[in-house]
């Protein structure tokens, strides 16, 4: 049973964000994880912690065990003024999880979709 790791931002966390369509997200992603029989392991990073707090929370979660793939939530990915977070998540999972397949979402809820697509390339090279 392939394990995955989803990395993303505690959606009740951001000031002035309606946290819950991306908390359904998250647990909407969750369920159909379940469902292909996929296990899910969730690392949230506090937007109130950026920097070294979070990465500290986010390379303990790496150590932990091995994962087939890992998610980088769009979030993460997309915001203005994130692009050095996103590399240094991109770098910790490279550096502590080289053989993990890499996927990024749209939305959380489309994260196993996109972890299936990753698996599948990993598979093919």
């Amino acid at each position: 049973m392939p394990t995955i790791l989803v990395i993303g931002f505690d959606p009740h966390t951001i000031p002035g964000f309606d946290p819950a369509p991306v908390a359904a997200g998250i647990e909407q992603g969750s369920k159909l994880f379940a469902e292909l029989g996929l296990t899910e392991d969730l690392v949230l990073i506090d937007f109130t912690e950026l920097g070294g707090a979070a990465e500290a929370k986010l390379v303990e979660k790496l150590r932990q065990k091995k994962y087939d793939a890992v998610v980088v939530g769009g979030g993460i990915r997309k915001g203005p003024g994130l692009l050095e977070l996103f590399q240094t998540v991109v770098n910790l999972v490279h550096w502590h999880q080289p053989d993990a397949a890499l996927a990024f979402n749209d939305s959380p809820g489309d994260s196993p979709d996109w972890v299936l697509k990753a698996l599948e390339q990993q598979r093919s090279r």
